[in-house]
């Protein structure tokens, strides 16, 4: 196996870990808005499913900005 697939497992077992051990239910609030109460099982999955996207829109506006051919002004 490659190291780096031997890390994401390891990693996904630790996540899955702090899962189970979270159980409980906690409110949510954002500023003033209070939006009820979740189970942190539900809850951890959704914040990191939500880094992962951001993680994945990001690193796709900094290759667009890689592959933008340089401006030739020596001609």
């Amino acid at each position: 196996m490659k190291i780096k697939t031997i890390i994401i497992l390891l990693l996904l077992l630790v996540f899955i870990i702090i899962l189970f051990q979270n159980l409980e239910v906690v409110p949510i609030q954002l500023l003033f808005w209070k939006f009820g109460t979740v189970p942190l099982i539900i809850l951890s999955p959704l914040t990191l499913l939500l880094g992962v996207f951001i993680g994945f829109l990001l690193s796709g506006t900094r290759k667009k900005k890689k592959q933008q051919p340089k401006d030739d002004r020596a001609e």
